[in-house]
């Protein structure tokens, strides 16, 4: 026997233009921190552990060198199987993973060493054990102690930069986003739950909120946005890097001449100018 129809013809919702960025921000082939980090530097000596709970592994710092220039890099691991990515917490660091990256910007900063920072993250570990280690003073103390940091520092959002959680790691010089990538306050989808009560009005909060990298380079919250190849980062991951590893080095010879008093005043600046508002009359 044959379904009945019953007379009522079905919607589909197209997808909008701030959906398809978030999608290729999410594309399961996009290069991930670590992918930019093996192709761009060379020499990447890892640092383990927090020297006060564990080591985390959604967090992976070490030495390495840009072009035969040492600098201490900084990036979020997610995993590239569903096993490695349960082990990860997909991406989002441990109270742990930001006091490593801190104990290591302390290394560099002792050393005279730049740091530089990849984010591909929708937001810091949400889980309780996070929340009884401190998850909030963690990202606050990076916060604090990046801003005034005595060496140049450079962040790159390549994927998903989300919340307080990508915030933690991104208080610097210069804040580069990758053409496709997004820098949120918090995911669409609870964006969504929160405003809507429905998860389903995602696309429309995707819209509302102007996460995309032309919408925060207009709100001065990034510094430049780098292009990738045609098809996204993930068509051509070489590529992608090389066009990373160019303007890393573009602005680290830029920051290497400014006074170091200078540099921080800056960074300070530019945080403070964010998060002004304005009025009329």
């Amino acid at each position: 026997m044959s379904e009945q129809s019953t007379g009522t013809p079905q919607v589909t919702q197209a997808m909008s233009p701030a959906w398809k960025r978030i999608e290729t921000a999410r594309h399961p082939q996009r290069p991930l921190p670590m992918d930019f980090i093996e192709r761009i530097f060379t020499d990447f000596s890892e640092i383990h552990g927090d020297r006060a709970f564990g080591d985390d592994a959604a967090v992976a710092c070490g030495m390495a060198r840009l072009a035969g220039e040492e600098v201490m890099v900084i990036g979020n691991r997610k995993g590239g199987t569903t096993k490695e990515r349960v082990r990860r917490n997909f991406g989002m660091p441990n109270p742990e993973g930001y006091r490593k990256a801190l104990r290591c910007m302390r290394i560099a900063e002792k050393f005279s060493r730049p740091v530089i920072s990849f984010i591909d993250l929708p937001g810091a570990y949400p889980g309780l054990g996070a929340e009884e280690r401190g998850q909030a003073e963690a990202i606050a103390r990076n916060i604090l102690e990046m801003s005034r940091l005595r060496v140049p520092t450079i962040s790159i959002i390549s994927g998903e930069g989300g919340s307080g959680g990508a915030l933690a790691l991104a208080v610097s010089d210069r804040v580069l986003i990758l053409e496709n990538a997004l820098y949120f306050v918090i995911t669409p989808e609870s964006c969504a739950a929160i405003m809507w009560r429905d998860v389903a009005h995602k696309q429309q909060a995707a819209e509302a909120m102007r996460i995309s990298a032309p919408e925060v380079a207009a709100l001065g919250c990034v510094d430049e946005i780098i292009c990738e190849p045609p098809g996204g980062a993930h068509a051509d991951q070489e590529a992608g890097a090389g066009l990373v590893g160019t303007a890393l080095q573009k602005h680290l010879a830029a920051l290497r001449i400014m006074p170091v008093d200078a540099l921080i005043a800056a960074r300070q600046k530019k945080f403070r100018n964010i998060a002004q508002c304005y009025t009329e009359g």
